[in-house]
């Protein structure tokens, strides 16, 4: 079954810095390109991989030196100590969704293919975009795409949808372009329904605030000069990551010491970050928004 191609795969890796004896953990295994890639690099090292999605397991290769924990990221801290691991070297994520997630309809997390509206990457989770769209009030609804999908006119957006599912319940693909086509940009339609699509799907997964704590929770179990890498997507997830990096909180506060220098938990390794090149780009067009980030902590 084909799965995945990761973006900036050799770049983040590399980014990683690996000791042969370390311990490392992709926190994001998917397809498991990037877990490959660390264990081509380990003799004695240790690989930990996280991933919520139960498709995932297929991927997992019979390797000793390789534990799989099919569980959501958040739980970063309580399970490397459940595994007698007080300390590892480098952390990979990688936060883009997964061709095989994007690329089967039943999944509901793409605009460009009629199915149900479910968007979960934990298929045992509670709540579907659907039963958002049924629960949520007008008001909450704004606020979602407002700060999930950054869209000026989220106000009427949320608006058409409350009207629309007046008359029917909102439950697939279709009812959401049905509800809100007629406001879509002209020209700009595919770009206004990703940024609908992103909003409702960060919200189902409760992505931004998992980010957060699984952030949080590197920064404690990483060793001293251990590598943080993380590859984004979009402008939400890379502003909370880029601030964390350099502030060591998520608004990007500057705390300075008494002689005016900042005090931050990383070096930065790549200030600006890392893009792919139109090379990869164009064997790859889905990593074109990719941004790579890696911090060594102090």
């Amino acid at each position: 079954m084909f799965y995945h191609v990761p973006a900036l795969l050799d770049e983040s890796v590399r980014g990683l810095n690996i000791r042969p004896d370390g311990i490392y953990v992709d926190v994001t295994f998917g397809g498991g390109g990037h877990s490959s890639e660390i264990l081509k690099r380990l003799k004695k090292g240790k690989l930990v991989a996280f991933d919520q999605d139960e498709d995932a397991m297929r991927n997992v290769p019979d390797d000793k030196r390789l534990i799989f924990l099919g569980q959501n990221f958040r739980f970063l801290r309580n399970n490397l100590k459940y595994l007698g691991i007080e300390a590892v070297d480098g952390i990979i994520a990688d936060l883009g969704v997964s061709f095989h997630q994007f690329d089967e309809p039943e999944r509901g997390f793409t605009f460009r293919q009629d199915a149900a509206l479910d968007m979960r990457m934990n298929r045992k989770g509670p709540v579907t975009a659907a039963s958002l769209l049924k629960n949520l009030g007008e008001a909450e609804l704004a606020k979602l795409f407002y700060d999930y999908g950054e869209l000026l006119n989220a106000r009427r957006i949320a608006r058409e949808l409350v009207t629309a599912r007046a008359e029917k319940p909102l439950t697939r693909v279709s009812d959401i372009i049905g509800a809100i086509g007629k406001i879509a940009p002209p020209r700009q339609e595919n770009k206004f329904y990703a940024r609908v699509f992103q909003a409702l799907r960060i919200a189902v997964n409760h992505e931004i605030d998992y980010l957060k704590e699984m952030l949080e929770q590197a920064l404690e179990v990483l060793t001293k000069d251990g590598r943080l890498v993380v590859i984004t997507y979009h402008s939400l997830e890379d502003r909370v990551v880029k601030n964390f990096m350099r502030t060591g909180n998520f608004e990007g506060e500057e705390k300075k010491d008494f002689y005016g220098n900042l005090i931050t938990p990383f070096r930065i390794i790549n200030r600006k970050g890392t893009v792919p090149n139109e090379i990869e780009i164009e064997l790859n067009r889905r990593a074109r928004s990719a941004r790579l980030r890696i911090a060594e902590k102090i």
